[in-house]
């Protein structure tokens, strides 16, 4: 039986059914396989350098597999998992997160084999050089999607890898906001970009489209139907009024809809920053974007001791939302928006209505009773990535807690 961390917890339409406590090692991304009728979790961990795999088959009753170890000094938080191959990122790890500016780092991506989904099997790694890749992209076949830090260019850029040879991975081509190239701006040939122009990732692709969260520079769509000369669509900012600083940290579209869903990513504890952006961009047509509606802003769930989230401490704002992905271990909605919210937990949005989203179930964690990061400052649920596996199984991550399974009860 699953034991749950003690503490007030709160929730509408969403109950717990699991819990994993990774062995105290918090995770951050999130990705999943179904193999023969059993389904497998990896983990990224947050505060640890590595990855877990966790059978998940019974959401009640989670077992960890095992961890694989991951390079000193660097950031091992992102992953991704598409046709029998697994993409994990390796990024300088800042200081704030317990790295060591002046020690040796790992930078690129790793490639691993998990066709046996116990057993993940190195077969091949790519170096971007500079500070190496956050969100990345990987959806199947022979092309990566990279959120590359590459020297050179201010902030991250977007670079597509071929790895049809795993062992031996080749880039393709890659596309910045004008002014990221210093060499560039430093000739004149480029102007100064919007303040905090930076893929955060994981760019999105659907069909000869990819989907990038710019950071400030907004939302921008991308024709890659040559691969080797991506070419600018258009583009959509919020910053500002909205949060400039990883202003678009997601976009997902919503192929069925011609939409796209966005949202920032809240950076300050106690809401010390410009309100975070959570939309609907209407793409109908595409070189023209246009918002038609907000999600509505969490409230405190009844008998909270706060009169709203900025008093809760910790981060208060959108952070990560479900992305399918085209895969089919994966919940595919287009009518649900499933997003984490830092200290307001999880949140459900019904997007139905594209002009009126209604929130329609939420999960707020208890306080963790122990420390085992370095943030937040104050302590609090700070809730990190989501998933939604084909089943209904909900994967929460935490920075303080384990892994919370949910199901929404509709």
């Amino acid at each position: 039986m699953t034991r749950f961390p003690p503490g007030q917890s709160w929730s509408h339409n969403v109950v717990a059914e699991g819990y994993c406590d990774l062995d105290g090692k918090p995770a951050f991304k999130l990705a999943i396989q179904e193999k023969a009728g059993k389904w497998y979790l990896y983990v990224a961990h947050l505060w640890h350098r590595g990855w877990s795999v966790i059978d998940v088959t019974d959401p009640a009753a989670p077992r960890m597999i095992r961890t694989i170890e991951g390079p000193p000094n660097t950031w091992t938080i992102q992953l991704q998992i598409a046709d029998g191959k697994m993409i994990t990122g390796l990024e300088r790890m800042p200081p704030v997160w317990g790295g060591d500016p002046d020690a040796p780092f790992s930078e690129g991506i790793l490639i691993w084999d998990v066709e046996d989904p116990e057993d993940p099997k190195r077969i091949g790694s790519f170096s971007t050089g500079g500070t190496g890749t956050h969100r990345n992209y990987y959806d199947g076949g022979r092309y990566v999607h990279l959120t590359a830090g590459v020297p050179g260019y201010t902030g991250n850029i977007y670079m597509i890898v071929d790895i049809e040879d795993p062992a031996n991975p080749v880039e393709i081509s890659r596309w910045w906001h004008e002014g990221q190239w210093q060499a560039g701006v430093q000739s004149g040939g480029e102007s100064a970009p919007p303040p905090h122009t930076s893929l955060h990732g994981g760019a999105y692709i659907v069909g000869d489209r990819a989907y990038l969260p710019h950071g400030g520079a907004g939302v921008i769509i991308l024709d890659i139907s040559d691969i080797t000369q991506p070419r600018k669509v258009s583009q959509f900012r919020v910053s500002p009024p909205y949060v400039s600083l990883f202003g678009i940290h997601s976009a997902v579209p919503i192929p069925s809809r011609k939409l796209v869903a966005a949202n920032s990513e809240a950076i300050r504890e106690n809401c010390d920053e410009p309100l975070g952006f959570v939309g609907l961009i209407d793409i109908s047509n595409e070189a023209e974007p246009r918002l038609v509606s907000t999600m509505p802003l969490p409230a405190p769930p009844p008998g909270a001791p706060f009169r709203n989230f900025c008093e809760f401490g910790g981060r208060f704002g959108p952070h990560n939302q479900h992305q399918a992905q085209n895969q089919a271990a994966l919940m595919q909605n287009d009518n649900l928006i499933y997003m984490t919210y830092f200290n307001a937990g999880l949140r459900i949005f019904d997007i139905s209505d594209e002009r009126l989203p209604v929130e329609v179930g939420y999960f707020v964690p208890p306080v963790p009773e122990t420390r085992r990061g370095g943030l937040p400052k104050t302590m609090a649920p700070q809730s990190e990535d989501v998933l939604v596996d084909a089943r209904g199984c909900i994967y929460v991550s935490d920075k303080n807690h384990g892994i919370y399974i949910l199901r929404h009860e509709i």
